[in-house]
């Protein structure tokens, strides 16, 4: 174990998910370095010792050190989280000054254009660098709040996996180790996707029923996704799964939820995204993931009526008509 003094994480990204995960690192003994791409932001949490857009009324510590200077944020870290949405994390990767800390991505999602997860962008930008991905059910203001919580940190680098979860883990936020970052990524990219046509179920006044037999069969979809990719079929029904599936699509917090329930409702995708001050990931996962499946042969047709969804091909109506006339067979 590493001594206190030398007992740094870095975190990029000063979202809801990055501050609650410094704040998480700092409870759990750790210096932390937070980089906010702003310097005008920066200045101001670090006055405040708050993020007033992101996490109002969370205290930040004063062990946690916050900056623009990505440099100064990953001074002396012994690995980095890295929280920033997965369209910004190639060119948020690619602009920093050396490191061979090791990395450990926060983020879900699919990358539009390549389609890579966000451990094959680290693999393609830092060939051999040491890389994990943080996943499950956390919704960002509890943690920062303390409330008990679980989460995976997967990786096939054994050291990396437990060096992080034992200096990021508390009692009140256990992190369990996982050997198939494949599949955890799967899960925590298809679910913000299934996430929309939940609320949209909800939305639309379809009741109960329906969003629970949609999410049932979404996490079917994810299951496919993650064998053919290479992940385990277990792996689906774990925290990074099954977990943040049933917390995104039936919690009130989920911005992809109250997404598709504002979509359902008859506003716009532009109207909708306007007002929330969070990204909302599903909306450009969406149609990457699809592609993906597509070419690895496998079929999502929730995650593909969401995607003609969001890009005004169809309605709600018309989405869930296009579901419910898929030819019946044995579960």
């Amino acid at each position: 174990m590493p001594t206190r003094a030398r007992r740094r994480i870095a975190v990029l990204g000063a979202g809801a998910w990055g501050t609650a995960l410094a704040i998480q690192a700092a409870r759990a003994g750790n210096a932390v370095g937070l980089w906010a791409r702003d310097p005008a932001r920066a200045a101001a949490m670090a006055a405040a010792r708050e993020n007033a857009t992101y996490m109002k009324g969370a205290p930040l510590s004063p062990a946690v050190e916050i900056t623009a200077d990505p440099a100064a944020a990953l001074a002396e870290a012994l690995f980095v989280l890295v929280c920033v949405p997965a369209q910004f994390l190639r060119p948020v990767l690619a602009g920093l000054p050396p490191s061979a800390a090791p990395l450990v991505l926060c983020a879900k999602g699919v990358e539009r254009g390549t389609l890579r997860f966000p451990l094959e962008v680290v693999a393609e930008l830092f060939p051999g660098r040491g890389a994990a991905v943080l996943s499950g059910p956390n919704f960002a203001h509890e943690v920062a709040k303390g409330l008990p919580a679980a989460a995976v940190l997967a990786s096939h680098d054994v050291g990396l996996r437990q060096v992080a979860g034992d200096l990021l883990g508390t009692a009140g936020f256990r992190i369990y180790g996982g050997d198939d970052p494949m599949g955890v990524q799967v899960g925590g990219a298809a679910k913000n996707v299934i996430s929309i046509a939940a609320g949209a179920v909800i939305g639309a006044g379809l009741g109960e029923n329906a969003r629970a037999a949609l999410v049932t069969r979404g996490l079917a979809e994810l299951s496919r996704l993650t064998v053919a990719l290479g992940g385990r079929a277990e792996t689906a029904s774990g925290l990074s799964g099954l977990g943040d599936l049933l917390l995104t699509t039936t919690g009130p917090g989920s911005r992809n939820t109250s997404l598709g329930m504002e979509l359902a409702r008859g506003a716009s995708l532009e109207t909708a995204l306007a007002t929330r001050a969070g990204v909302a990931e599903g909306v450009e996962t969406a149609p990457a993931i699809v592609a993906r499946a597509a070419e690895a042969g496998v079929e999502l047709p929730i995650c593909a009526a969401v995607a003609d969804l969001l890009a005004g091909q169809i309605s709600v109506g018309e989405a869930m008509g296009r579901l419910l006339a898929r030819p019946r067979r044995d579960e």
